[in-house]
């Protein structure tokens, strides 16, 4: 609660003002964005999903000829719909794994370590609570294996580009050198496709965002007017950068609890999150720059979407 408020009351007393993207997921949020996910203009998920019907048996088998006895971790798992693929192939090749889905949503690893043994018969799955590298390093403390990390969805497209080298060279420094990582990533494509992904016409993606300002109401004692906020998303071809904001209709205050007020004015925007785009040539630079070796890169059908498999070295 201490850190939600703090977090929430210093990002709307910035300017400009924003929300940290990691609070979109309660539970009311974790079933928008499965909602999100189904939608036609939302073609990620059909992308990512594409390679891991069409391509597990190739990722096993490159995974498999590095090592057979390891743990599969999966950052940011929601409900492991393209990784249970992957993990299929691995029980019926009959491998000593233990699934570590790591998620901020409790609600998602509730439903995970509850549903997915019922999916798949025989699979260890131990669920983790929390933010990725904290949880990394409390996984150092349960097991010492060799890892394979899955980084689906393009989660990556929400840290922003300035940041990523850094967030790889930490991924990277609570890694052993062998251990495997598989990153999806969006590929920059005609920019109409990309703005309805994230602008749909039956207005999930805008339910998905105002939903934030409604945990803010329940759960910090506020009182935003959420029929006073539009959804705005940008994109932006040369940086890759695709943004949504809320934006304020008019004039207006919000009481958040007993502790003040946050003033807008007409046309005043909240920055909410980024999904970029990326380069193939970006992607293996990242991998270079971070300490990785790229092992191969897995395309959909359409090539919009790679899943990047890359080695520690």
């Amino acid at each position: 609660m201490n850190e939600f408020f703090n977090d929430v009351w210093r990002g709307l007393n910035t300017s400009p003002k924003y929300l940290a993207a990691k609070y979109f997921y309660d539970a009311t949020g974790d079933a928008i964005f499965n909602e999100i996910m189904d939608m036609p203009e939302y073609y990620l998920t059909n992308c990512e999903l594409d390679i891991f019907t069409k391509h597990k048996s190739e990722i096993a088998n490159t995974i498999l000829s590095y090592f057979r006895d390891f743990d599969v971790v999966e950052l940011g798992a929601g409900d492991a719909t393209k990784s249970a693929h992957l993990l299929d192939v691995l029980l019926r090749h009959e491998i000593d794994f233990t699934y570590y889905p790591i998620d901020i949503s409790q609600n998602i690893i509730t439903q995970l370590n509850k549903k997915l043994p019922e999916r798949l018969p025989g699979l260890k799955i131990h669920g983790l609570n929390g933010e990725y590298f904290e949880m990394l390093d409390e996984l150092k403390d349960i097991s010492t294996r060799n890892k394979v990390v899955l980084f689906l969805g393009a989660n990556i497209g929400n840290v922003p580009l300035e940041d990523t080298p850094d967030f790889f060279t930490k991924l990277r420094s609570h890694l052993l050198p062998g251990d495997l990582v598989l990153t999806g990533f969006d590929l920059k494509k005609d920019p109409a496709i990309i703005l309805n992904a994230y602008n749909d016409r039956t207005g999930i993606t805008r339910r998905f965002n105002l939903n934030l300002l409604q945990r803010i109401n329940d759960t910090l004692d506020a009182d935003f007017d959420i029929s006073q906020f539009e959804h705005n998303p940008t994109y932006d071809d040369e940086s890759g950068a695709c943004k949504s904001y809320l934006t304020s209709r008019k004039d207006q205050r919000v009481r958040v609890g007993e502790v003040g007020w946050i003033y807008f004015k007409e046309g005043e925007q909240i920055y909410m999150e980024v999904s970029q785009k990326y380069t193939t040539a970006q992607i293996d630079a990242f991998a270079e720059g971070a300490g990785f070796k790229t092992v191969r890169h897995f395309y959909d059908s359409k090539r919009w979407f790679i899943d990047a498999l890359w080695q520690c070295v």
